[in-house]
């Protein structure tokens, strides 16, 4: 039957050409974007299971970073420890020499005018070292945690020591001579502690111009001294290491203050106040002390060591044997953790390639195989223009009927 009002053929291939023009848009844009899927119709799992994959491959790519940032800042904590190992082993050569009675007095002062440079040195060092603008071997980073992963709590923990020998409170000093009686222990000064203290703190006083004395607060003597309430008690002397109060290091434990002085110092805490007290002694001396500090860290007892009179140099040669021991420990401690994240980042590089190599099947296009289906939609849109054109004529023909 002939109709003009409804013609079934050009429908048909109108819309078989309209079909094909969206096949052949898809397949355009996948060849000019590369990519397989463009948006969530063409493979709605597989955008799904693509975007998880980026997200991995953008963490790990971070992660590896991270790594980097990670190695670098280690690498300027042990280039700094790897400097201060060096002013030790100079420190001990000057306590070594220092040690000997070949010596005179103006020697030894003056080796240990290097050796207190030196001491100085390593406490700039300690609270100067930084890393993007945080200081790194001051203790405040003892335990630094790197986010080495694509995901939560995939992360390392480097442990960058504590060099530091900083003065950590105000310590007002009473300075003053008091001439020791015959027969009794003669008190020659007083420290009152303004701050709070800690276990292991070390107060340094300087005795008669050129002379140190160094003593290290153990539990009892820093919550004696934090009471505000009166608290007598909590008294040592030196190597008096049982526990009892405050610990008195080997640092300047024996007659540093005169020949004719037989004993050691004292140190007693009352109601935040440390006081300092001479042997008991036969013969009356007058003592002056002057510039206290109060320092934490590792290494605070070298900074109160000094090398003035044999047996003190002899003294620090053990501070300065333990203090050498506890940085190398500590950049053996970081060279571990280098090699650990250098392996790490290896590996993060691995594992974002294969995964990238996976997101790229899921997700790319196949150019040899959309290159074919191009091909195929232009044949059929051509020939789909054709028909179309065809079943136009078609109708043209049911007019000849009215001539």
């Amino acid at each position: 039957m002939a109709t003009i009002n409804t013609n079934m053929s050009a429908n048909i291939a109108s819309n078989a050409m309209t079909r094909n023009e969206r096949s052949m848009s898809s397949t355009m844009e996948r060849l000019s974007t590369g990519i397989r899927i463009n948006s969530a119709k063409d493979d709605a799992a597989g955008l799904a299971i693509s975007s998880k994959m980026t997200s991995q491959i953008n963490g790990l790519n971070q992660a590896v970073r991270n790594s980097n940032d990670a190695i670098s800042m280690i690498q300027v904590a042990e280039g700094a420890m790897k400097e201060v190992t060096n002013m030790f082993q100079r420190m001990r050569e000057l306590a070594v020499q220092a040690i000997s009675d070949s010596n005179t007095t103006a020697d030894r002062t003056a080796l240990n005018n290097e050796y207190k440079q030196l001491s100085d040195e390593v406490k700039r060092i300690a609270e100067n070292t930084q890393w993007n603008g945080t200081n790194i071997l001051d203790g405040a980073r003892t335990a630094t945690t790197f986010q080495i992963g694509a995901n939560a709590s995939q992360t390392i923990e480097v442990n960058f020591g504590d060099l530091a020998t900083n003065n950590i409170a105000d310590a007002s000093l009473a300075i003053g001579s008091v001439t020791a009686a015959d027969g009794t222990n003669g008190a020659f000064g007083a420290i009152t502690i303004t701050g709070t203290v800690a276990a292991g703190d070390v107060i340094t006083v300087k005795i008669d111009g050129s002379k140190y004395a160094s003593f290290k607060l153990d539990a009892n003597a820093a919550a004696a001294i934090n009471d505000t309430a009166t608290h007598a008690g909590a008294t040592g002397g030196a190597n008096d290491d049982d526990g009892s109060g405050i610990v008195k290091s080997q640092v300047g434990s024996t007659a540093t203050l005169a020949s004719t002085d037989a004993g050691n110092l004292t140190a007693t805490v009352t109601n935040r106040t440390l006081l300092i007290t001479g042997a008991t002694t036969t013969n009356t001396k007058t003592f002056t002390m002057a510039e206290a500090e109060l320092s934490r860290g590792t290494q605070a007892p070298v900074g109160g060591s000094d090398i003035t009179t044999s047996a003190l140099a002899n003294t620090a040669l053990g501070v300065l044997d333990t203090a050498i021991e506890g940085v190398n420990s500590t950049r053996a401690g970081l060279g571990a953790s280098m090699s650990r994240l250098e392996y790490a980042s290896d590996n993060l590089q691995n594992v974002a390639q294969n995964t990238a190599s996976a997101r790229s099947r899921v997700m790319d296009a196949d150019y040899a195989a959309e290159t074919t289906e191009l091909a195929r939609t232009q044949i059929i849109q051509q020939a789909s223009t054709a028909m179309l054109s065809q079943a136009n004529q078609s109708q043209q023909a049911v007019l000849s009927l009215l001539r």
